[in-house]
């Protein structure tokens, strides 16, 4: 077998080492797999307790679109009629946190980057215990990062009277990330949400 030129033997090299680059960063920087299949809803509580909420079950569309339905149905929600409404909470001695159900119709999807459709039919709010009626404006909205095949929100700060009236763009999901305001670490009863 001749010997390859010490110029040859460079540019084989050299395209040796871009045929593995390329292997390893396009393995590396590769989309997630969509989110598929039931998971469960659980609010996390800031000493670490994990309340089972229910399920959303995620339905791919395509390679970056997910249809979701949402279900919560935990024996752990109490009825509260709050500001002559109805309303799930979950009790404790700290806190009362109630879920909020988005009143108007929205796409039910969520992309591999934006989850704000499945942010917004998970919106509470909370009150003290001995608090009557509701205060809309101490609402809190999770923001979810994916980790692997799991979601987790941080609890942000919402003024929900924002949702009192439907919006002009509907189609747009309302809660803007500059409505939106971090919650201090340790400052609500349910930390953030863990979905699956």
């Amino acid at each position: 077998m001749p010997r390859l030129s010490t110029r040859a033997q460079s540019i084989f090299f050299q395209l040796a080492t871009y045929w593995v680059l390329a292997l390893c960063c396009s393995h590396s920087f590769a989309a997630e797999p969509p989110l598929e299949g039931r998971k469960q809803v659980y609010a996390v509580t800031r000493d670490g307790k994990q309340l089972a909420l229910g399920h959303v079950q995620f339905t791919p569309i395509d390679q970056t679109t997910t249809r979701f339905k949402l279900t919560l149905d935990s024996p752990l929600f109490v009825d509260h009629f709050l500001s002559m409404r109805e309303f799930k909470c979950l009790d404790s001695a700290l806190e009362v946190t109630c879920h909020v159900p988005y009143p108007y119709q929205n796409p039910n999807v969520i992309t591999d980057k934006n989850f704000a459709w499945l942010e917004h039919s998970l919106l509470f709010l909370f009150k003290q215990p001995r608090d009557f009626g509701a205060k809309l404006w101490n609402g809190s909205y999770y923001q979810f990062e994916r980790v692997g095949q799991r979601l987790i929100g941080r609890a942000q700060a919402v003024d929900l009277n924002h949702i009192s009236a439907p919006s002009s763009t509907p189609e747009l999901a309302p809660y803007t990330p500059d409505l939106r305001t971090d919650a201090a670490a340790g400052a609500r009863w349910i930390d953030h949400l863990l979905i699956e």
